[in-house]
């Protein structure tokens, strides 16, 4: 079995970080090149930069903010937002990301996915997926446009034809617990980690230490996600991983 995997999340947004609830009522965080150099030296296994602002100042931004942190860092990192052709993979991979993430591009056409895995490799192609309960299916159904659209796509039908298409990885987040710190989305984690064979990165809800080992193990993900316990410092990433390794739980 993978060890599992405590990767922050870094929300940019006009070369900042930022963190909300549900998706809204952004506040400042910090640096993004900053925190990601705090967080290699704790002992994060990844980072995720998310563009949450990706017009076309915004692209320009975040290749720059890439560039920088990729000079600062020693682990592998994926950047998301905006990204829908893969000349923007390209330039993105150039200035030094790791893994491409991509989300509203792919449920637009699912090619895309295909395409990127064929030019870069599976191992590059990381499809995000936000998703939400939908009460009238009894299912999750996937959202797009940063969690504002609606699609009428079942997620775990999605994330099967992801995986079929080339994707790597599928990093997995419960708009429902997005940002409100009472635990991450086990059934529907759980639900994603068996539908697909591909590793799943559990992303929303996280504000305890005992919500990581439940992910791992009632969720079956292979990687926690977390924004604002790092960076508002309520937990630190050594302090999270010693807990885990007295929980049994195996991680880097």
């Amino acid at each position: 079995m993978l060890a599992k995997r405590i990767i922050p999340c870094l929300d940019v947004k006009d070369g900042r970080v930022v963190k909300g609830v549900n998706f809204e009522n952004l506040r400042d965080a910090g640096d993004p090149v900053e925190l990601a150099a705090l967080y290699d030296k704790e002992g994060a296994d990844e980072l995720v930069f998310l563009d949450i602002s990706a017009s076309v100042e915004g692209r320009a931004t975040m290749v720059e903010v890439v560039r920088q942190t990729a000079g600062e860092i020693a682990i592998p990192f994926t950047v998301g937002g905006g990204i829908s052709h893969v000349d923007d993979m390209k330039r993105i991979l150039r200035a030094g990301a790791d893994k491409i993430g991509i989300n509203t591009a792919a449920v637009l056409n699912p090619q895309l996915v295909a395409e990127g895995a064929r030019r870069f490799g599976s191992q590059c192609i990381v499809v995000a997926v936000d998703a939400k309960y939908n009460e009238a299916w009894g299912e999750w159904e996937v959202y797009t446009h940063g969690g504002r659209k609606a699609t009428g796509i079942r997620a775990l039908n999605w994330v099967k034809e992801a995986e079929a298409l080339g994707a790597g990885e599928i990093l997995l987040t419960s708009m429902d617990a997005d940002g409100t710190k009472d635990g991450f989305d086990l059934p529907l984690t759980a639900a994603v980690a068996d539908a697909v064979r591909i590793p799943v990165i559990a992303s929303g809800g996280a504000g305890t230490k005992e919500h990581f080992a439940e992910v791992f193990t009632q969720g079956k993900a292979d990687a926690g996600l977390a924004a604002t316990i790092f960076h508002y410092k309520e937990i630190s990433i050594p302090e999270l991983k010693q807990d885990l390794k007295q929980k049994g739980v195996e991680i880097r």
